[in-house]
């Protein structure tokens, strides 16, 4: 039995939680089987069992629009994955950038085809200030592939929910499959020399956000939400990445409007190396997820397993991993649209994002408690090993099939 991986993120190019999901699985699943992986790149490498191509791309003489260069790079190189000859007996695919290499490897080389589903394009309707008509693509590529594969594998029970309700699918080929965490990797740490590299105190409590700055993530939520917050803590924001040079300046007025008002706000504008991330987590006394739509959420169970208590919005699979009065608090919104991002009442969003912050910030025995149990539940639930296990049962169903 052998995989290929057809993926845009893997080690070192990460930004997300679909690279972190296509790093541990594929390392985990090696241990296995024989494991390739395609991905955008300059990746070259051949381990036992698991062996890594990039593809580069050169766009250099490309005309056309440069919100659309990443649609039509993504299509490119899904061609180049397939002229590269294919001995796997299955395909796996991660994110809607990889879906027409899959299509391609399923149709040209008669193979089974896995899809992850690490969100879905249609509650991303900001994706459109990024892509503009790319964005109409991408729909109908990811709504393409998820009718032709063989297997989807949802990374919660909401996903779930969320694909039945809006493509015509057969409910026996969608497969949950939590995401995970390495507990041996993500555990607390004492390193306050990395607080400091990065301007934050190790001697004052602060709240920590960590990821990219997108609508998804809820990142201006958050900003917003300081001007509420009780004084007497630091707000670390590890976020970089943005997605558009527009909310690119939005998260630049927000801060700058938050720090007049307070001070303790820092902006780390980076994707910090995990060493140092882990770092963050361990000192962090609350970790802030504000995500607006979120179908699983790796970043609330890597707080966890570094013992730190979490604030999270109570949308998607985030509600399938925070444990709420145990290992956290959740902060509902109004799901009764079908958009996440038409669902928020921004003022009311800030105000419970503020409120929850304050009352465990506020509470230092509360915090302990729900850190030792974020750690408990992230070790015993959420485990790689056992999600490579699952995994290759499902190829191996659909291979003897």
């Amino acid at each position: 039995m052998k995989s290929l991986f057809l993926t845009n993120e893997y080690p070192p190019h990460i930004y997300g939680g679909a690279g972190v999901h296509v790093e541990y699985l594929t390392r985990e699943l090696a241990k296995l089987m024989e494991v390739e992986v395609r991905c955008f790149g300059d990746q070259e490498s051949t381990q036992p069992n698991l062996t890594v191509h990039g593809t580069g791309l050169d766009a250099a003489g490309w005309t056309s629009p440069p919100n659309l260069k990443s649609v039509f790079g993504a299509v490119q190189r899904s061609l180049d994955f397939n002229t590269r000859n294919i001995d796997a007996q299955v395909v796996h695919l991660h994110t809607w950038y990889s879906h027409f290499g899959g299509i391609l490897a399923k149709l040209n080389y008669g193979l089974p085809m896995v899809l992850t589903v690490h969100s879905l394009e249609p509650l991303r309707p900001w994706k459109r200030e990024q892509l503009g008509g790319g964005y109409d693509f991408t729909v109908w590529l990811e709504k393409t592939a998820l009718e032709m594969a063989d297997a989807i594998v949802a990374v919660s029970e909401e996903t779930k929910c969320d694909l039945l309700r809006m493509f015509p699918l057969d409910p026996h080929k969608i497969h949950v499959i939590h995401n995970g965490i390495d507990p041996d990797e993500y555990h607390r740490i004492e390193a306050p020399e990395v607080l400091r590299k990065h301007g934050v105190n190790p001697d004052l409590p602060y709240v920590l956000f960590v990821g990219r700055i997108t609508r998804q993530k809820g990142i201006i939520h958050l900003v917003r939400a300081i001007e509420q917050m009780n004084p007497g803590f630091q707000i670390v924001l590890c976020a970089g990445a943005p997605d558009t040079p527009e909310i690119a300046a939005e998260m630049q007025a927000a801060v700058t409007a938050a720090q007049l008002k307070r001070e303790g706000i820092v902006w780390i504008q980076a994707m910090l190396p995990v060493q140092e991330k882990i770092a963050m987590y361990s000192h962090a006394e609350v970790f802030c997820c504000p995500s607006i739509y979120e179908p699983f959420g790796i970043i609330n169970l890597e707080a966890m397993a570094c013992e730190t208590a979490v604030v999270a919005s109570a949308v998607g699979g985030i509600k399938e991993v925070v444990v709420p009065g145990e290992t956290g608090i959740l902060v509902p919104l109004d799901q009764q649209t079908e958009s996440p991002f038409e669902a928020v009442d921004p003022a009311a969003f800030a105000h419970d994002l503020a409120e929850g912050i304050n009352t465990l910030m506020a509470d230092p025995e509360k915090r302990r408690s729900m850190a030792l149990a974020g750690r408990k539940r992230a070790v015993e639930r959420f485990s790689w090993t056992s999600i490579a296990h699952r995994t290759k049962a499902l190829y191996d169903s659909l291979v003897k099939a």
